[in-house]
Parts: structure tokens; C-alpha cells; sequence
């Protein structure tokens, strides 16, 4: 008899306090690829009442107008008048940025792009199952769905007495490996305060949990919207924001392995983020291409390197190949260095700012060379 299992994975807007920094970080991120692809980027922000830091290392040959990126990316996000408790044409803005150590420059810069070395140390995961269309597991992909719902009624204008701020978190039942139902769902809402607590509540069952789950939901499911029965305040008048503090609703929500580094703000060159995504873009594949029905793979790099000091995928048993058989299989047809890595997935290009909410991976909804799929063809021929 397969054991019941449980899987629980959050979400949140881009009107959290953490998800406004990872924005602001690939923002700047952006205007400097957009004048200068070779820029090197590792850029951080903090967010308080009334306040934003930003800090880091940027080298680069073209000017950044840095504070007017970030008051563009907060009033872009909805929160430009002191309704929503912060307002990004009259915040507090520090900027503490230095140019990258030439400690670390001259073990990455080369003559040759695929020459360059890992920008630091670390160790990256890449998942993939067949729970979802786009290979994801099932939690985060629902908690997904909902922050974007959520995100998309208040823009729209549906519910639109909604607030940036909100999060989301969804729990999945498991037999053995196979997702058979939801258990539980939470929806926290950001709202003005002239709206009763009824009203949001029917709300957001009707425009945000029905329309997204109501064939994946049963009669036992437990439904908790704004659980403490207010949420005026919100965004970084109610919490401090960091850059990187969700890497877990970036990446696979609990449901996989992830490393110790932060995606946003950095440029291809940093493994924390080239290294993540070919982690993905290779677990994706192997699954896609039917090697196994799951795969988890692990990159480890070393500052001023190209190539990483290992590989490991594991397939849980789910593959009739051995997981060392499928290594090698992937030192054949993947590339690891890191700059095969930023050429292959276009990491030179002002591409990241949408990728700073709902998942760095698994996104269907965006074109990004990692989420494509070739292996299947290159095995099969077909």
C-alpha cells in the first residue's frame, strides 16, 4: 500500500516586499545589458518604510541612471500613491555600489565568451516530473497560478480594491510519488480598508481559487483567505524585502533541492543563475525525452573555472537506465561552461525582470531558452 504523503509549496505577488528587491535587482540588471552585454552585475536591494538600498558590485562601460530604473520598477508595480502604504516616486533611495573585485574579474573575463570562468563557487539544483504540462511539481505550479490570478484581477481591475501585496500557498496530497488532490489552499489578499471581510472572502473564491482550482478541488479541501481577517498594510510598510529570500518560490517550492544563491540581480556569468537555469533546461530534457518520469541534477562550480567540478542526477528509481548512464549522456549533449551556458540561453540580453515573480523556472508563459526541449530528438530521432 503506496503511503500518503504531503507537499506544500507558497507563492507570492510581485507586490511583496521580497519579490519588489529581486525586481528592482533584474531591473537594473536589465538597463545595463540593454546598453552593454558584456556588463558585469551582482546587485542587491533591501526595502523598508519609505526606504530602498541598493547595493552591490556593477562593472560596465555605460552610465545607469539607477535611481530613476528603481522608481520606474516600484510605480510599475502598483505601488505609487501612499494608499498602498509606499510610493515609489517619493521613497527614500541609498545607493551603495562598488565595481566588481578584480580578484574576481580576472578569473572570469576571457578573450572568448565560452572561455570565461564561473563568477564564484557554489552548488545548483535543476528539477523536472511529469505532474504538470511544463514539468513542474504540482504545488508550486498551483501556488503559481494563483498569484498570477490574483495579481491579474486587481490590475484588471476586476477586484479592484486589491493591494499589491499578497501571497499564496497551496498543499497536495500524495499516494506513493502521484498527486491526488489538494488539501489545502491560502490566499492573503492586500486590500483598502473601505472593503468588508465577506466580500473579499467571496471574492476571491469566485475570481482567483475557483477559476484556477475548482476541478482539482474536493469537499474536504481547507480554504483560509486573509486568515488573520486584515491585511491593509502591506508591501514594505508592513515587512522588510531582501533580494533572494524566496528562492524557493523561484525554483521547485519545496519539492526539490536548491542551492544557497540568489538568481536575481545577477548577471550569465554568475553560476547562481547560468547554473540554475542549465540545471533545469538538463532535468527538463531527461524527463521530456523519457529517460524518467523525475529527475533531480546537481552542478557544483569553482570561481574563475569553466568547467564544474561535478554532475549528479538522480532519477528516483524512476528511470531503466542507471543514473550514471544518464550522466554521461548529458556530458555528451550539454555544454556546462558558463559562457556555453549564457550564449545558448541569450543571458546577455535584457531579458530577467519578468522572470523576478512566479518562478525563475517552469515558466510556459515566457520564452526562455531553458524551458525548451531537445534531447528526445537527438536520442530518438523523432
Amino acid at each position: 500500500m503506496n503511503r500518503h504523503s504531503f507537499i506544500t509549496s507558497e507563492s507570492v505577488t510581485e507586490g511583496h516586499p521580497d519579490k519588489i528587491c529581486d525586481r528592482i535587482s533584474d531591473e537594473i540588471l536589465d538597463e545595463f545589458l540593454r546598453k552593454d552585454p558584456n556588463a558585469r552585475v551582482a546587485c542587491e536591494v533591501t526595502a523598508s518604510k519609505g526606504l530602498i538600498h541598493v547595493m552591490g558590485e556593477i562593472s560596465s562601460s555605460c552610465y545607469v541612471d539607477i535611481e530613476k530604473v528603481v522608481r520606474k520598477a516600484i510605480v510599475d508595480l502598483g505601488y505609487n500613491d501612499s494608499r498602498c502604504g509606499f510610493d515609489g516616486n517619493s521613497c527614500g533611495i541609498i545607493l551603495s555600489i562598488n565595481e566588481q573585485s578584480k580578484d574576481i574579474s580576472m578569473g572570469v573575463n576571457a578573450d572568448s565568451l565560452v572561455d570565461i570562468g564561473a563568477g564564484d563557487q557554489g552548488i545548483m539544483f535543476g528539477f523536472a516530473c511529469n505532474e504538470t504540462e511544463n514539468l513542474m511539481p504540482l504545488p508550486i505550479f498551483l501556488a503559481h497560478r494563483l498569484s498570477k490570478m490574483l495579481a491579474y484581477v486587481r490590475k484588471s481591475g476586476i477586484l479592484s480594491y486589491l493591494l499589491p501585496d499578497g501571497k499564496t500557498q497551496v498543499a497536495v496530497e500524495y499516494e506513493g510519488d502521484k498527486p491526488i488532490r489538494i488539501d489545502s489552499v491560502v490566499v492573503s489578499a492586500q486590500h483598502s480598508s473601505d472593503v468588508s471581510r465577506e466580500k473579499i472572502k467571496s471574492d476571491i473564491r469566485e475570481y482567483v481559487i475557483n477559476y484556477v482550482l475548482d476541478d482539482l478541488m474536493d469537499k474536504d479541501t481547507k480554504i483560509f483567505i486573509n486568515p488573520t481577517g486584515r491585511f491593509t498594510i502591506g508591501g514594505p510598510s508592513a515587512d522588510c524585502g531582501l533580494t533572494g529570500r524566496k528562492i524557493l518560490v523561484d525554483l521547485y517550492g519545496g519539492s526539490a533541492r536548491v542551492g544557497g544563491g540568489a538568481l536575481s540581480g545577477k548577471d550569465g556569468t554568475k553560476v547562481d543563475r547560468s547554473g540554475n537555469y542549465m540545471a533545469r533546461y538538463i532535468a527538463k530534457n531527461i524527463v521530456s525525452s523519457g529517460l524518467s518520469s523525475k529527475c533531480e541534477v546537481q552542478l557544483a562550480y569553482v570561481i574563475g573555472k569553466n568547467e564544474p567540478v561535478s554532475l549528479k542526477v538522480e532519477t528516483f528509481g524512476t528511470s531503466k537506465m542507471s543514473d550514471a548512464q544518464i550522466e554521461d549522456i548529458v556530458k555528451k549533449h550539454f555544454d556546462l561552461r558558463p559562457g556555453a551556458i549564457i550564449g545558448r540561453f541569450n543571458l546577455n540580453s535584457p531579458i530577467f525582470a519578468p522572470l523576478s515573480s512566479y518562478g525563475q523556472v517552469g515558466r510556459d508563459d515566457l520564452d526562455v531558452e531553458w524551458e525548451k526541449t531537445f534531447l528526445k530528438e537527438k536520442l530518438y530521432g523523432n
